[in-house]
């Protein structure tokens, strides 16, 4: 009768050097001796992106990315645009960046970034009059028009927050508002685009728009610098603040963990399951209107098993249109039969009509991210069984 079972999993404090393999592998097996359960063909096991980083020891300093900044723009005036509200994903970044230049203009969007932290409410700007596609606004229009608002859940006004932090590190700082990439080119030519999901449109379009210097935060500590941890792929993009002058980097190894943690449970059970690490999922908060996608990517490494989208009928629509006349166990005896008989690929077709169009790392990392959370719950691993069941299944 069971459906699918999200099951967090205790672990061990993950320190620098530990063997992440092993000790997912150790956790899980040990849980289900505990616990009376069994692993199962196709069962995943997945992993948050933040242990498999601290026990690759992927670390970097402000120091480095000061070195960086400096390498990329010559320690002159750097503009970022579009940076997201955050003390532990952004803030320390600021530090670092501010240390390696002579003056930082920080582009904020409004009224909300790109993950939804509000610096203000919505009913607010269309109060003001003002234009949200086109005006640009200086930090004295934005507070006589909409004040000294402080986010809901932090209590922090992220616009004075993020000023005083980089005057601290010695540059000076300058905070401007708008919601296109091409208004800090009034400012500055040398650009870093902080926004997650759009950085890729934004640096076209300032190359496109006259820009001398653009970069992303996937090449900052692309490479190591002075023997920092780097991600190849993503650079500070996903990062965390580890200490006050630390921040841990998005696991560049992420892949061979998923894949480690597949064979080694294999080799000791003789089950294939399958892996991943996730990184944020995709959940927006009907309060805060904050979605939890600060990370690059949901499944930052997993196995080929894990590849593609779920490719389901509908059983409401099943149930309402094609087998109305039908009830009881005739009615499911119908449907189960429809489920087994479902072709390959029902894009497109009715029966599919309200089925999840997500990618299955998406949907699983997703469900890991909200089982595990992010406080002390002390389970960052999780055990997801029954996913590829369906109704028909014996």
């Amino acid at each position: 009768m069971a459906g699918t079972i999200s099951r967090g999993i205790k672990a061990p404090i993950i320190r620098q050097g530990d063997d992440i393999v092993k000790i997912v592998a150790d956790s899980v097996l040990t849980a289900a001796q505990e616990d009376g359960f069994q692993l199962h063909e196709r069962d995943v096991i997945a992993v948050t992106e933040a242990v498999v980083a601290r026990a690759d020891g992927n670390y970097a300093s402000t120091d480095d990315i000061a070195a960086d900044i400096r390498a990329k723009f010559g320690g002159e005036t750097v503009g970022l645009i579009f940076p997201i509200q955050s003390r532990n994903r952004f803030a320390i970044c600021l530090r670092g960046i501010a240390r390696g230049a002579k003056k930082v203009i920080v582009m904020m969007s409004y009224p909300a970034d790109e993950v939804g932290n509000h610096l203000f409410d919505e009913d607010a700007l269309d109060a003001s009059g003002i234009n949200p596609y086109t005006d640009v606004l200086s930090v004295e229009e934005y507070r006589k028009a909409f004040g000294y608002e402080k986010h809901p859940f932090t209590g922090m006004d992220y616009v004075e927050y993020y000023a005083n932090l980089i005057e601290e590190e010695g540059a000076e700082a300058e905070i401007i508002f708008a919601n296109h990439a091409e208004a800090i080119l009034s400012y500055t030519k040398n650009v870093l685009c902080c926004d997650i999901h759009t950085r890729e449109r934004s640096r076209r379009r300032l190359t496109a728009a006259g820009a001398e210097k653009v970069y992303t935060l996937c090449d900052i500590l692309s490479a190591p610098v002075n023997g920092s941890g780097y991600n190849a792929e993503y650079g500070l993009l996903g990062s965390n603040k580890a200490t006050e002058s630390t921040v841990k980097l998005f696991p560049k190894n992420a892949q061979a963990v998923a894949e480690g943690i597949q064979k080694e449970i294999l080799a000791r059970t003789g089950v294939t399951v399958e892996a991943m690490v996730y990184g944020d999922g995709a959940f927006k908060d009907p309060v805060g209107k904050i979605w939890e996608l600060a990370d690059p990517v949901v499944g930052a490494g997993y196995t080929d098993g894990l590849i593609g989208l779920p490719n389901e009928v509908k059983l409401k629509f099943l149930a309402d249109n094609d087998f109305a006349d039908l009830s009881g166990e005739a009615l499911e005896q119908a449907i189960r039969q429809r489920i087994r008989e479902k072709e390959g690929d029902l894009k497109g077709k009715m029966t599919s009509e309200g089925t999840t169009p997500r990618r299955l790392t998406d949907l699983i990392g997703s469900l890991c991210d909200l089982t595990s959370g992010s406080g002390d719950k002390g389970t960052p691993i999780v055990l997801v069984q029954n996913y590829f069941n369906n109704y028909a299944t014996e």
